[in-house]
Formats: C-alpha cells, sequence, structure tokens
C-alpha cells in the first residue's frame, strides 16, 4: 500500500509582495495530525504567506501541493474540502444569523442546486457549541462583538470540516480564556488526524501549541524547525529585534521582554 501524500508541501517555495521577499527555496511539508506555526514581527510576511499556501494569491517560484494535487487541479470545490483557511480580517455587509452563517462552511459538500440537510444543520449547530456559542443561532451576525465573530469564524471553519487547516492569527481578538480553549480545540482537531498550519504572536504559545515553528525574519530569511529546538531566546530576540529571556515554569518555557 502506497503512503499517503502529505496534506500539504511547498517546493522550492518563493513568496513575494510588492518587491519584498517573503521566502525562497522554502521546502516543508504537514502530515496528518501535525501543527506548524508561523512567527515574525509585524509586516513579516506571515500573512501573505499563508494566502499564498491557501492558493488565494500566486507564488513567485515553486509549487504547493495539497493532498499530493496543486490548486489548479484541485477546483475551488476541491480546494474547499480539503483545506480550510481562517483570515485575519473579514467583515459582514449584510445581517444574517449565526446558524447561517457557520451553515456556509457546509458548501463545499453540497451540490450546486443542493439545500443544507438537518445533518448539515446539525453539524453547523456543534461546531457552534464547540466554540462556545451554543444558544448564539438565532443572534444576528452584526450584533456580535469582534470575538465572538471571530469564533464564529472557526465554528464555519469546523462545519467545512477540512483536512488541513490554514489560520491567520486565529486567536486575535479573544481573552485569554478563549485564546487556550481554541488552541485546544485546534489541538484535539490535529490528534483526530487534522494538519493545522497558524500564525501566532505569542512564541510560548507557539512552543506549547505547535510541533515545529517557521521564523519568518522579513528580509527573506526564514529558519524552520521543531518547536522546542528553533524557539530560543536568541532566535526570538533576533527575529522580533527585541531581547527576550526564557524562564521554565513547571516544565513549561516562556519568553518575556527584557
Amino acid at each position: 500500500m502506497s503512503a499517503q501524500p502529505p496534506l500539504l508541501e511547498t517546493r522550492a517555495l518563493a513568496v513575494r509582495i510588492a518587491g519584498k521577499t517573503v521566502c525562497t527555496d522554502l521546502d516543508f511539508t504537514v502530515a496528518a495530525g501535525e501543527r506548524l506555526a508561523i512567527l515574525g514581527r509585524n509586516g513579516a510576511g506571515k500573512t501573505t504567506l499563508l494566502t499564498t499556501l491557501a492558493g488565494l494569491r500566486p507564488a513567485a517560484a515553486g509549487q504547493i501541493l495539497v493532498g499530493g494535487h496543486g490548486y489548479g487541479e484541485l477546483g475551488p470545490r476541491g480546494a474547499a474540502r480539503q483545506r480550510g483557511w481562517l483570515a485575519q480580517h473579514r467583515e459582514d455587509a449584510f445581517g444574517a444569523t449565526a446558524l447561517e452563517i457557520a451553515l456556509t462552511g457546509r458548501h463545499p459538500h453540497l451540490g450546486r442546486w443542493q439545500w443544507e440537510s438537518a445533518d448539515d444543520a446539525d453539524i453547523a449547530r456543534a461546531a457552534l457549541a464547540a466554540v462556545g456559542l451554543k444558544g448564539f443561532e438565532a443572534r444576528d451576525v452584526l450584533t456580535l462583538s469582534g470575538g465572538e465573530r471571530q469564533r464564529l469564524a472557526m465554528a464555519t471553519l469546523l462545519a467545512q470540516a477540512p483536512q488541513l487547516y490554514l489560520l491567520d492569527e486565529p486567536i486575535a481578538h479573544l481573552d485569554l480564556n478563549h485564546q487556550i480553549a481554541l488552541l485546544e480545540l485546534f489541538a484535539r482537531a490535529a490528534a483526530e488526524g487534522a494538519g493545522v498550519v497558524m500564525s501566532l504572536h505569542d512564541p510560548g504559545l507557539a512552543l506549547r501549541y505547535a510541533d515545529r515553528a517557521l521564523l519568518l525574519y522579513g528580509d527573506g530569511r526564514a529558519e524552520l524547525g521543531p518547536a522546542d529546538e528553533i524557539l530560543t531566546a536568541e532566535r526570538l530576540s533576533a527575529l522580533y529585534q527585541h531581547p527576550l529571556v526564557a524562564i521554565d515554569v513547571d516544565g513549561r518555557r516562556c519568553f518575556i521582554p527584557c
């Protein structure tokens, strides 16, 4: 029996935007059950890299394969069944209920003229409950706070049920309680066989919730390796251009600015 291809693979990937190089010759894979954190200063290119990995903008060079296939081969619907994308910013121009928004995550699994079924509604309700929004089904999205809207976006992604999650600052706008709850949620998704790629600002949380880390320095340089090896005070001080020290608390490493 042949081995399954990685959920995500890059080959000699180069990403550029507005004349700025984000990365060159970047090779990595994300297999089922793996979690990769992307870290870097503001403007280093984390969002640009993630949108490229999601197939939403072209790479300058190289290949991106999702489940062994390029985005052109998968097509929009096939890609949406394979990978889920959480953008950093979103706007809701029109009112809709939280359940209606969560149900849009099921659309890649429906035929062109097919309506959502009772099973789809159950999946959407379960996703809302998973992010702490049980009882919000009838709430208008325009009445939700920023943090509640962020969790609704997560619920929509969970209802989509992709194999690969690409998350751009997934815990932005959330209080600490919900940050940890959602990182635990995606840790469980990985334990069940999903792949997770996420940009994070807190290196301590990246160390806790990622198997590997990718550091983007903003000048085309990138470093990739096991999180517990690459997330050091020395590297992070160079990455953020500010001195940090590492402290251990109950066996967990944290980083604080000097």
